[in-house]
This record gives C-alpha cells, structure tokens and sequence, in this order.
C-alpha cells in the first residue's frame, strides 16, 4: 500500500515515517510540504492513501483532499490536523475525507487505520 505524505512541518513528517515504516505493507511513496508539491506528488506518485495536514503553505489542505477526490475517488484520504475543530471536521468529511484525525491525541490512529486498510485490501 503506497502512502504519501502531506504536512508542512518535517518533524510531524518525520515521525510518521518512523511510526509507519513498522506496519507491514507500506510503502511510504513520497512526502510534500506545500499545496503545489502535494498537488504534483499526488498525480505522479498515484498512491493508495494520503495523509494530509489542512494547513500548508501555498494554500490548504482542503483544497489538496478536493483535488484528490476529484480525480482518483478511490484513494482514502486521512486528514491529520492541529485543527480538529467541528466546522473543519464537517468541511472535510463533505469533502471526501475518510478520515479526520487530530494530531494532539489521535495520532497513532493512523496505524489502526492503514493496517484495517491492508487487511481490508488482502481479502
């Protein structure tokens, strides 16, 4: 399962490498820190599931996940935020997030997700 990564801060991005390279089965196929390089990384990379942050510099997050749901409906989006705020929740859930996540106390919720994901797909 390819996974890319989307957040502004290196360290968050960091963090989620080490903490996913221990699930088996996935890839981490690329890392962005902006809106443009999100956007790119995405079309070129085609990955299964996107870890996204909502803000970024060159825009946001939202507008990434918009973008990634219009053209590859099929790729699970986690949204990972400071931000867990309802309105945001609701925009991004509206959106076509699968998931909402925040960064602060859900963190590890990433893993349960991407191994239920890698299970899911083996069946």
């Amino acid at each position: 399962m390819k996974v890319f990564l989307v957040d502004d801060s290196a360290i968050v991005r960091e963090r989620l490498v080490t903490m996913l390279s221990e699930v088996q089965g996935v890839e981490i196929a690329g890392e962005a820190e902006n809106l443009h390089d999100a956007i790119k990384g995405f079309e070129k990379l085609k990955p299964d599931v996107v870890i996204l942050d909502i803000r970024m510099p060159g825009g946001n997050g939202i507008d990434v996940l918009e973008n990634i749901k219009e053209k590859r409906p099929a790729t699970k989006v986690i949204m990972l935020t400071n931000y867990p705020y309802p309105q945001y929740r609701k925009k991004c859930m509206d959106s076509g997030a699968d998931f909402f996540f925040d960064k602060s106390t859900e963190f590890r919720k990433v893993v349960e997700v991407l191994n239920h994901l890698i299970i899911e797909s083996s069946e």
